[in-house]
């Protein structure tokens, strides 16, 4: 049986589809906050018979920051898929993040060690490789290195990596995959996904940075073919192609027939934006839309490869940027008319 935390993201619930069609038994790791519908909203995109799919799923109850729950949980179990983790830009998260993110994969792998877990796969991001100099692509060899504009997620997310790394020397067979910024369908108020309901909303300015991006379907894919392949205690970042925020931004408005962003926003009109921001939030006690790290990345320019990935699997053909938004902009029109 599979073990899978974070179902109800979008990497999460996408997984679960592949697996659940490819007749797999899979074991879910619930909380009471855990929005069991968005799973079946994301079914519900590529079949008509999502119902019948979900009754592969055995819902459990365990706490990443309980480690007794997470052994309860892994009796059993041969693969794990560990895509739960806590994404906040906001200042006043950081301390619970770094705790979900570090600690409760490091209960997660010490748990898989003690139950002599087959294979483990560790979703992280783009957000724990260094930074390529003077303008080059960044690939799974590129060093991390400690820096101001190293957002709390990055580093949550690398402390998370380095327990990944630990385990696997301690025996725990591995895969970590770092994908680029994620295209996809699922909880339109949330993760990436969220950037549509924002250009479906209409969006008057640009930035002038880059960025990786790659295809959810892509993302599971391969993270389906690593788990079944003989290859352990490797990285693979997962990158479709590279291209600007305003192109990003100008075909999720082509997409919804709307006209695209025409105005440039430089960094001085960046840092009035998330300072008033957080002078709205003080005010309103709601989360800033913008934070200084949000608004830093925006004109940050990152290029990153998939020459590692392409090589392992030289027959895999991603998904374009451009098919990937007119997907995700037609499902997201389809639930505005439901």
């Amino acid at each position: 049986m599979i073990l899978v935390t974070g179902g109800t993201g979008l990497v999460g619930s996408h997984l679960l589809y592949e697996l659940c069609k490819a007749g797999e038994n899979v074991r879910v790791l619930t909380r009471n906050t855990s929005n069991i519908q968005n799973i079946k909203k994301v079914f519900s995109y590529y079949t008509s018979d999502a119902e019948s799919l979900l009754k592969n799923i055995q819902w459990y109850d365990a706490d990443l920051l309980d480690v007794y729950s997470l052994m309860d949980a892994m009796e059993g179990i041969s693969e794990i898929y560990h895509c739960a983790a806590m994404v906040s830009f906001e200042p006043s998260h950081e301390a619970e993040m770094m705790k979900i993110n570090i600690e409760g994969t490091t209960n997660m792998v010490n748990a898989a060690l003690e139950k002599g877990i087959h294979k483990f796969c560790h979703v992280s991001s783009i957000a724990t490789l260094g930074r390529a100099l003077n303008g080059g692509i960044t690939s799974e060899e590129t060093t991390w290195k400690s820096s101001p504009e190293n957002s709390n997620y990055s580093i949550s997310k690398y402390g998370a990596e380095r327990e990944v790394w630990r385990a696997s020397e301690e025996g725990l067979n591995v895969i970590i995959v770092n994908p680029s910024l994620i295209v996809g369908p699922g909880n339109w108020q949330q993760s990436s996904s969220n950037m549509f309901t924002k250009g479906y909303k209409g969006i008057k300015f640009y930035s002038a940075g880059a960025n990786g991006f790659v295809d959810v379907r892509d993302v599971v894919s391969l993270m389906i073919r690593l788990m079944n392949s003989d290859i352990t205690n490797q990285r693979f970042l997962i990158n479709s192609e590279n291209a600007t925020f305003r192109h990003f931004f100008d075909l999720v408005h082509k997409g919804f027939n709307k006209s695209v962003p025409a105005i440039k926003a430089g960094k001085f009109l960046s840092s009035f934006a998330w300072r008033a921001e957080k002078f709205r939030s003080l005010l309103t006690g709601s989360t800033p839309l913008i934070t200084v790290e949000t608004a830093r990345s925006a004109h940050r320019i990152s290029r990153f490869s998939n020459e590692k990935i392409l090589k392992t699997f030289p027959d895999h053909k991603f998904i374009s940027l451009e098919k990937s938004i007119s997907d995700t902009c037609k499902l997201f029109l389809k639930d505005k008319m439901n």
